[in-house]
């Protein structure tokens, strides 16, 4: 049998993927915890690719160009290898929405080269440029919580894109999801959910490790992901209220096609069907959604958030025939309660709406309120609460008995929310179109 000759690709291919698991080491070696994630990509060679690149599931390298670059700058690639995993462990490839791309992809660049640039690795560390260190003190100075969804808006009051474009990319972003991609959504949430756990792992993992905890590259990667696992479809969100229950309606799924058969052959054009009268859905039938009215709240935003959270519900037909929402507006004490029937109530609403409030935060009074309405007989079926906050307020100790949830509009801190609450970062461009 003729032996095969190896070819020039062959070889190419061969050294780049040892360079890659070489790299793989030095990454474990001083970052241990990251087992998990290291091998959670598979290496893909791919020649239109100028660095590296990933999908969530591939990481896409160029052979050729990678054995040239371990030559002259090995410590780019170990940061490059690095750069790609934490955009997929801060979900950055999923959590665009209705951003503008360029400005996305280049917020997503800082974030991750914040975080690896104050990990302060043998195998990452670098001398930071002078631009790279004015660009970090002015963020600083500027974004209260460092994250791919905060730089993205600080971007837009910047005037050097170009300079911070050039100086901040690291990895090609060409095999990230599409937003106009609906066929691939739910592969797409399936593999966010993936990574997900994988970062929740390496939070975990690196707690056992201990002494990396306190270092500020471990809480700040800490936050990044803590900020990736609230940035979800708000969609997708609002089904965790639903509950199940009979409703009475036909239900073409059981339906028997003997009568259906019998009927036409025996009265020709007359079929008959027997459908059963109940079906099993899961619905909202009572909702409370709290408005935080401290002196911080914008009115045109709760307005559009309201909207949005209402209109969503109606698309996707998750209201029973009798269906209420309490709208509470409270800062440290409960100030104003509306219900809503309808989405005529609610337009009435919104027409004539005005906050009511404006002092400091309790969400206390907002549950105990609840706890009430509970007690009394005038809430029955409580799908759930949703607190519409900045986060900055006193929250209960206690689990409350139904689902809480609390959505803010900007970055906050991880660890002064409760482990028991449900928590959704949006942003103020997500529902922009809502109250036109």
């Amino acid at each position: 049998m003729k032996k095969h000759i190896q070819t020039q690709q062959e070889w190419e291919i061969q050294m780049a993927t040892q360079i890659l698991e070489f790299v793989q080491n030095e990454l474990f070696i001083d970052m241990p915890y990251m087992s998990i994630a290291l091998n959670a990509l598979t290496l893909v060679n791919d020649e239109q690719i100028e660095t590296m690149a990933t999908d969530g599931r591939n990481l896409f390298y160029s052979a050729s160009k990678m054995i040239h670059l371990f030559k002259n700058n090995q410590k780019y690639i170990d940061r490059a290898y690095l750069h790609s995993l934490f955009h997929c462990m801060f979900s950055h490839l999923w959590i665009r929405q209705n951003k503008e791309q360029n400005h996305w992809n280049l917020a997503c660049d800082i974030a991750v080269e914040y975080t690896i640039d104050h990990l302060n690795k043998p195998c990452t560390k670098r001398i930071l440029s002078l631009i790279r260190k004015e660009t970090y003190e002015k963020l600083e100075k500027d974004v209260q919580y460092i994250s791919a969804p905060a730089i993205y808006s600080w971007l837009f009051e910047q005037d050097n894109i170009h300079e911070l474009v050039y100086e901040f990319f690291t990895d090609d972003h060409r095999y990230w999801p599409q937003k106009e991609d609906s066929q691939a959504n739910m592969s797409n949430n399936s593999l966010q959910d993936s990574w997900q756990k994988i970062a929740r792992q390496t939070m975990l993992d690196q707690i056992k490790k201990g002494k990396d905890n306190e270092e500020e590259g471990s809480s700040l990667m800490a936050r990044q992901i803590q900020v990736s696992k609230t940035k979800r479809n708000y969609k997708d969100f609002l089904k965790k209220f639903t509950i199940s229950r009979e409703e009475l309606h036909a239900n073409p799924d059981e339906f028997d096609l003997t009568y259906y058969t019998y009927g036409l052959h025996l009265y020709k054009n007359l079929p008959l069907i027997e459908e059963t009268e109940t079906k099993e859905v899961h619905k909202i039938s009572e909702l409370v959604i709290v408005i935080d009215t401290s002196y911080s709240t914008n009115g045109e935003l709760v307005k559009n958030f309201l909207k949005e959270t209402y209109t969503l519900l109606s698309e996707s037909d998750s209201f029973f025939r009798k269906t209420y929402i309490h709208i509470l507006q409270c800062d440290d004490a409960v100030r104003k309660e509306d219900v809503i029937h309808s989405q005529n109530e609610m337009e009435v609403l919104l027409n004539q709406f005005t906050l009511v409030g404006g002092g400091n935060t309790d969400f206390r009074s907002a549950f105990q309120y609840v706890d009430q309405l509970i007690e009394e007989k005038k809430i029955n079926h409580l799908s759930g609460l949703i607190y519409f906050t900045d986060g900055k307020g006193i929250y209960p100790k206690k689990r409350p008995s139904y689902k809480s949830a609390f959505i803010f509009l900007d970055d906050y801190d991880p660890t002064t929310i409760p482990p028991w609450a449900i928590t959704l970062r949006l942003d103020p461009l997500d529902f922009k179109g809502a109250g036109q």
